[in-house]
């Protein structure tokens, strides 16, 4: 079955293929000719894939999923959350935003923090929801060239590294969004 997936970042097609090539094809943007921004425009995860979900399908037809991914940190009232790659600004990058998580967390001991992927499948228009979580805490610096985004300051549960710091087979094995691929290729081969 080919499948679109809704997103312009590189690092999560391949991460999708990685999870679901093997029985499906994972189509991206680009290989439908779609070069519109995609709004994402909502206060919660799930409302954005939701969004990206069926704003793909009602423009081109496909069946398609969305994703949309935060880093929720306990001290900071589970923030950024949905302003995860915004949080330092419209303009501002993944460095800036690392630098402003790092300064909101100075003085407090409570480095736990969990990243969170919500995936929106749109399958012969059935709209269907699947969450992956991946428990962990931040650390004080950076670490690690691996990754995007905040991987070089989190450290999943259970291990010593940095997201950044693993070799991508590892982190695509234990991410959020791994997990939720999971559970999207589940569903797929058991329902098609």
């Amino acid at each position: 079955m080919d499948l679109v997936f809704a997103t312009n970042n590189n690092h999560k097609l391949i991460e999708a293929r990685q999870v679901l090539g093997g029985n499906h094809k994972i189509l991206s943007l680009n290989d439908i000719n779609c070069d519109i921004e995609i709004p994402e425009d909502f206060d919660t995860l799930e409302e954005n894939a939701t969004q990206k979900a069926q704003f793909i399908h009602n423009k081109f037809g496909f069946n398609c999923f969305a994703d949309d991914t935060g880093l929720e940190v306990y001290a900071l009232n589970m923030k950024p959350g949905v302003f995860s790659a915004r949080y330092a600004g419209i303009d501002c990058n993944s460095q800036n935003n690392i630098k402003k998580l790092l300064q909101e967390l100075k003085s407090s001991n409570n480095r736990k923090a969990r990243f969170r992927t919500i995936i929106t499948l749109i399958l012969e228009k059935e709209i269907l929801s699947f969450e992956g979580i991946v428990n962990g805490k931040i650390i004080e610096e950076f670490r690690g060239k691996e990754g995007f985004g905040y991987d070089p300051v989190f450290i999943p549960e259970g291990y010593n590294q940095t997201f950044a710091e693993m070799p991508p087979s590892l982190k695509n094995n234990i991410s959020h969004r791994a997990n939720a691929l999971n559970k999207l290729s589940k569903f797929l081969s058991l329902h098609y």
